[in-house]
C-alpha cells in the first residue's frame, strides 16, 4: 500500500498554522499570567494599607447614610443589629439573648418598642413579673416608648442609633494595618486590610465606585458587620399618636438589665 504524501505546499501552510496558533496560545497565556488584578477597579488596590484605610474611612464620614447589620459581642452581650442610620437619627432593630427591640431616634428624641415580655423580664429578684408590672407591660407591649433623655438607659441606647459612635469603632484598626486578600462583600469585589494580624479587626473595603468599607470583623470572635446601602436615604418619622405611650419620667429597670 502506498502512503498518502500531502504536497510540499499543504505542508507548509499546515506547519506555519501550527505555529501561529502555538503564537497565539502563548501570548493569551502570558496575558492571563500578567492581568492587572485592578484593572476597572477604584486603583486602591495598588495603596497600601495605611492608605486604604484612609481612603475607606474619607469615603464612610462624606457619606450621610449607611445600613450595618451582624453581630457584636462585647463585655454586656451578644447583639444582634439591623439598624439604618443618618447623622440625625436611626431606625433598626437590636437582639439580645431572648430580647429584641425596635429603636428609633430622631434628633435627640428617642423611641423604644418592644413586646410585654421584654418589659417584665428580670422585673423582680425571683425573675417574674408582678401584677402591677405585669398590667404596666400590657399597655407598652408594641407600643413606641420616649426615653427620657436623663433616663440611665438612654446612652447605651442611644448608641445603637448614632452613626458616628458605631462607625468610630467599627472602622478602627488596632495594631499594625496590613493588606489582607481580595474578597467579595454582595457581589462586590473588595480589598482586605487587617489590624494587628487580623487581631485588632479586619475590613473589607469596595474596589468597585468608592471605597466604602463593605465588611468588618472584630478581632478574637467580637463579631461580624455588613455594612450597605451607603449614601441612600430614608425617611425618619416619629409614630402616631396612637403607637407611642408616655411611660413616665424613667423606664422600667428591666431595660437596662437586658
Amino acid at each position: 500500500m502506498t502512503s498518502f504524501v500531502p504536497p510540499v505546499r499543504a505542508r507548509r501552510r499546515t506547519a506555519l498554522l501550527a505555529v501561529a496558533l502555538c503564537a497565539g496560545l502563548t501570548a493569551a497565556l502570558t496575558a492571563c499570567a500578567g492581568e492587572d488584578p485592578d484593572e476597572g477597579t477604584n486603583g486602591i488596590g495598588r495603596l497600601d494599607a495605611p492608605q486604604i484605610e484612609k481612603r475607606a474611612r474619607a469615603a464612610a464620614d462624606a457619606s450621610g447614610t449607611v445600613r450595618l447589620a451582624g453581630t457584636l459581642v462585647s463585655k454586656g452581650g451578644t447583639y444582634k443589629i439591623d439598624m439604618r442610620l443618618k447623622d440625625k437619627g436611626g431606625a433598626g432593630s437590636v437582639a439580645s439573648g431572648n430580647s429584641t427591640f425596635e429603636l428609633l431616634r430622631i434628633g435627640d428624641v428617642l423611641y423604644l418598642k418592644a413586646d410585654a415580655g421584654f418589659w417584665t423580664h428580670g422585673t423582680t429578684d425571683a425573675g417574674k413579673a408582678s401584677d402591677a408590672d405585669g398590667a404596666a407591660a400590657d399597655k407598652l407591649d408594641d407600643k413606641y416608648v420616649k426615653v427620657p433623655e436623663d433616663d440611665p438607659t438612654y446612652k447605651q441606647l442611644r448608641g445603637f442609633t448614632d452613626k458616628k459612635v458605631l462607625l468610630d469603632g467599627l472602622l478602627t484598626l488596632h495594631g499594625e494595618v496590613a493588606k489582607g486578600d481580595r474578597d467579595k462583600v454582595g457581589g462586590v469585589r473588595t480589598i482586605g486590610i487587617m489590624g494587628g494580624k487580623g487581631e485588632g479587626g479586619a475590613l473589607d473595603v469596595s474596589l468597585e465606585g468608592k471605597p466604602y468599607p463593605l465588611r468588618f470583623a472584630r478581632g478574637g470572635g467580637g463579631g461580624v458587620i455588613t455594612l450597605a446601602d451607603w449614601g441612600k436615604d430614608f425617611a425618619l418619622e416619629a409614630p402616631a399618636e396612637g403607637d407611642t405611650v408616655d411611660y413616665g419620667q424613667q423606664l422600667p429597670r428591666s431595660t437596662s438589665s437586658s
